[in-house]
């Protein structure tokens, strides 16, 4: 068996490691260790004001008593902030993304009319496909993903066989805060592409 399968353990050290994260720890560690291929640790620290040392340090230590060994160095993924950028700014030039200028206020009227109304689609799009020159001049705008509008997304899950999603009903998900930092749902899959993660063995909820 060739080293192809790569798997990830990806926890994010905004809380120590607890049994469920163990667990996911356990199961990629043997589907990688059964097959001949790696896992990688990559700590998941793209939220700033939430992570802490402490936790860091305590899943290593949890690892480690656990006997579950990683392959190669600990990967940071806040270190890898440029190359989210770096992705976020090409969807954006090929115009796969765009600026969003809605402030606070606005988007949590969204929200709350989308809830109200049971619509999952939580954000309107009222930046999709407006003009940029139309924008207040004291709002840091995010980038979004211009996610498709119609048609279905298609996942064959290896436990949960077909899963689909109605585009209609997916977000124009945030890729680039209005500081510039990269948000988690850009950060994982960049990282798992760059990192060629064969395998993603995650909880349910995810």
């Amino acid at each position: 068996m060739t080293n192809s399968v790569v798997t990830r353990f990806a926890p994010s050290p905004t809380g120590f490691l607890h049994i469920g994260g163990a667990r996911t720890a356990l199961f990629n560690w043997l589907y990688a260790k059964k097959l001949g291929g790696k896992m990688l640790l990559r700590i998941e620290d793209t939220d700033r004001e939430r992570s802490t040392t402490e936790a860091i340090d305590a899943i290593l230590d949890g690892l480690k008593w656990l006997e579950l060994d990683w392959d190669g160095d600990v990967i940071y993924q806040f270190s890898r902030a440029a190359r989210h950028r770096e992705v976020a700014e090409g969807l954006l030039a090929a115009g796969r993304a765009y600026y969003c200028y809605a402030t606070p206020e606005e988007l949590t009227a969204m929200r709350e009319k989308a809830r109200a109304e049971g619509r999952t689609r939580l954000y309107d799009g009222m930046w999709r496909d407006r003009d940029p020159a139309t924008a207040p001049s004291d709002v840091k705008p995010t980038i979004r993903l211009k996610a498709p509008q119609t048609g279905e997304t298609v996942i064959e899950d290896q436990v949960q066989g077909r899963v689909v999603w109605q585009n209609e009903n997916l977000d124009d998900l945030v890729l680039l805060r209005g500081d510039g930092n990269p948000t988690y749902m850009l950060a994982v899959v960049v990282d798992d592409h760059d990192m060629g993660v064969t395998h993603i063995i995650r909880g349910d909820d995810h």
